[in-house]
Order: structure tokens, then C-alpha cells, then sequence
């Protein structure tokens, strides 16, 4: 089968590159490259917990995965924390990038953190969140895993499945800034997935969803599941890909 768009799929918090396990293969028969990397740090990678990662570590764990792959014309997948990352890898790769696509996910400005990605947030309701980030990390370094209730995964296999996997994720990484040399995402499609039953409120991301909805160099679907949408609806997430991948670019 002749290979067509690449995609590169990068997991949130306490996540590896196994939480993409229902949906790459369905990418694969389709005859699409996937990569799931997993983050410095996290997964089968929870080795690597020293020194500790830093958001750049993760920035450079998938600009080397573009390169040493020699990818182009890729689709770049960041699924909730994992928005972050892949914005970052945006303004240092666009060459290398033919569309973006954020699952239920932060889209960070310039200067932005996970604290203060979203939309219209004052300055003041971002500290309020960086400190409830803190008050998550018993060590100030690692946040535990948060159980799989709280991102919508309840079938009990599903849960057992996503405890075993999760690992803690580094701190600081929430809380340190995206800087953007080449203008962000600016100048490259993309597409916002939101899930909507439940809404992630909490995390910001139907504003998100509502920019998108603005069109631009926005397309805005929807997916009528929870935040693990890959784990709770891995056919209909594998069709949005495909179909996001399939929307020409903008060049």
C-alpha cells in the first residue's frame, strides 16, 4: 500500500506514546506513516527522570523525531498538555509540517504557559492556576498520576488499561513558557478536535474550540466523547485525523 501523510501523535501528561495503541493501527491500514513518540521522562521512558525534563526537552524529543525520520509534510497530532509541544515544534519546523491538529488540546501564544494558554485569562487567574499545578506536586518536581476517572476513561478495563500505563509527569513543564522565533502556528492549517461529553472546562479548552470555530486557518469538529478520546473513541478520532490530513494546506 503506497505510503500517504505521515502523522506524528503526541501524548498529554502521564501518557506515552502506548496511549495511541487503538488509533495508529487504524492510521496504518489506511497507508499512513505513525509516529508515537514518547516524551523524555514518561511511559516506557520514566528512566530518563534525571536530570529532570524541561518543556524543551520534550520540544527537542519531537523536533528529533522529524529530523532523523526526514519527515515532511507531516500531521502533527497533540493531544491536551501535549498542545504545548507540538505548537513549540511548529514555529521551529514548519517546513517540515503540513497541518496541525489539536485533540481536545492548549494552544499557547507567545510567552503562554500551561497556566495561561487559554484565551481572554487574565493575568492574576493564570497565577491561581500555576499554584494549584503546585499544590499537585507533593515533591514540587513530578505530579502523581490523576486517576482515569478524572479524564473521562470509566470502563473498568479501560481504567485498569490507563493506570498501569501512566507515569508522573515533571512540573515544570507546566509552568514554563512556549517562546516563538518563527511566528507559532501562524501560516499553518489546523485543525481543533474539542470533546464534549464531558466539556474539559477546567483545562480551557472549549475557549479554544471557540476561536476555531472563527475559521481562518481554523477547522472545528467536535467528538461526543471524553478528553481520552483516543482510548474511548478510537475510530471516530483515526477519521477525524484522516480527514484533517486530508484538508489542503495552506501554501
Amino acid at each position: 500500500m503506497t505510503s500517504k501523510t505521515p502523522f506524528v501523535l503526541v501524548h498529554g501528561a502521564w501518557h506515552g506514546g502506548w496511549c495511541w495503541n487503538r488509533v495508529r493501527p487504524l492510521l496504518e491500514q489506511k497507508g499512513h506513516r505513525v509516529f508515537t513518540p514518547t516524551l523524555t521522562g514518561l511511559g516506557e521512558r520514566a528512566h530518563l527522570r534525571e536530570p529532570v525534563p524541561k518543556l524543551e526537552t520534550h520540544i527537542l524529543d519531537v523536533l528529533g523525531l522529524l529530523e532523523s525520520e526526514e519527515l515532511n509534510n507531516a500531521t502533527l497530532v497533540g493531544h491536551s498538555w501535549g498542545g504545548m509541544v507540538v505548537t513549540a515544534v511548529a514555529d521551529r519546523a514548519k517546513q517540515r509540517i503540513k497541518r496541525l491538529v489539536y485533540l481536545d488540546a492548549a494552544v499557547p501564544g507567545d510567552g503562554a504557559d500551561f497556566a495561561s494558554h487559554i484565551p481572554g485569562i487574565d493575568s492574576e487567574s493564570a497565577e491561581r492556576r500555576r499554584a494549584a499545578f503546585r499544590q499537585l506536586s507533593p515533591d514540587g518536581i513530578w505530579v502523581p498520576v490523576m486517576g482515569p476517572e478524572v479524564v473521562g476513561v470509566t470502563v473498568p478495563d479501560d481504567a485498569d488499561w490507563f493506570r498501569r500505563r501512566s507515569t508522573p509527569h515533571p512540573l515544570g513543564t507546566w509552568l514554563e513558557p512556549v517562546r516563538f522565533t518563527n511566528g507559532g502556528h501562524g501560516g499553518i492549517g489546523k485543525t481543533y478536535v474539542l470533546a464534549t461529553k464531558p466539556l474539559t472546562t477546567v483545562m480551557g479548552y472549549p475557549a479554544h474550540g471557540e476561536v476555531a470555530k472563527r475559521g481562518g486557518e481554523w477547522t472545528y469538529r467536535e467528538i461526543a466523547t471524553g478528553h481520552q478520546m483516543m482510548v474511548t473513541e478510537p475510530a471516530r478520532t483515526a477519521e477525524l485525523l484522516i480527514e484533517a490530513a486530508a484538508t489542503a494546506s495552506l501554501a
